[in-house]
């Protein structure tokens, strides 16, 4: 058995094989996304996914007024 592929989970101590982590991000330090997400307190790949709040431009009152 090849142990160079076998890590130990930060969170839990579980010893787990890193190739077969479904996730890219945590694959050498979490066993899984339930102790990634109870270490840290969310998920990388839920991170990697988030958008930003949409950017609304704003037209300032004077240029209102004088457009008027």
């Amino acid at each position: 058995m090849d142990s160079t592929h076998i890590h130990v989970c930060a969170r839990c101590g579980i010893r787990y094989d890193w190739r077969r982590s479904p996730s890219s991000s945590l694959k050498m330090t979490y066993c899984g996304s339930l102790c990634e997400k109870a270490a840290l307190g969310f998920t990388i790949e839920t991170l990697l996914k988030m958008q930003g709040p949409a950017v609304v431009e704003t037209v300032p009152a004077q240029k209102i007024l004088i457009a008027a």
